[in-house]
């Protein structure tokens, strides 16, 4: 399971907030919080989140029709709702809405933080895993190219990339093409597939 997804939690009850962003920053969650509906939408827009925590007390007006706007956006976004009304009926909306769940108040940080999880599971959303994997890659290319005391320059000369670019792919810090994989593999006489060898 993916615990370093980014969540925002979109709440105005500033109590609950501080305990939930307690027990997900322990959980190895990242998290942004806001109190309005203005500062979700701008935070929204500013930087990639995997997760929506949407109060619907504080998405305010129309929330249900800015849930669905918002999901519309960003299919990958996974919107778990918060709601005073126990009605099947604004489950449902909010479900149609876009959202991956939906929990009455009061709810408590351990079971928000569980359904944060099982919805970045639902979606598919595993930023950790992919994370690792080209930690992976780029310790494998490194190990490789100082069998073959190879320098940067040299690995860069024989693909035509960057230094920077080879030295940020190495580190894990920049996703590599499958193109520049593969020019990379090829100048350190390695089969692309045993890079990808337990993955």
């Amino acid at each position: 399971m993916d615990k370093h997804a980014r969540v925002l939690l979109g709440c105005q009850d500033g109590q609950f907030a501080r305990l939930a962003c307690g027990e997900l920053e322990r959980e190895g969650f990242r998290v942004d919080r806001a109190t309005t509906f203005r500062q979700i939408d701008k935070l929204l827009a500013g930087r990639h989140h995997h997760v929506l925590v949407a109060d619907l007390d504080t998405i305010g007006h129309d929330a249900h029709s800015r849930l669905q706007e918002i999901c519309q956006r960003d299919t990958d976004l996974a919107v778990v709702v918060l709601s005073n009304q126990p009605s099947v009926e604004a489950a449902v909306h909010s479900l149609h809405s876009g959202a991956a769940d939906y929990l009455c108040k009061p709810v408590t940080p351990a079971r928000l933080c569980q359904a944060i999880k099982q919805s970045l599971v639902r979606k598919g959303i595993t930023p950790r895993k992919a994370n690792a994997i080209l930690k992976t890659i780029g310790q494998r290319l490194r190990e490789r190219r100082q069998e073959r005391s190879l320098t940067l320059r040299q690995v860069a000369r024989r693909t035509g990339l960057s230094v920077s670019l080879i030295s940020q792919i190495e580190r894990a810090e920049s996703a590599a093409s499958v193109s520049s994989l593969h020019r990379i593999a090829s100048s350190l006489n390695t089969p692309l597939a045993e890079l990808f060898e337990g993955l």
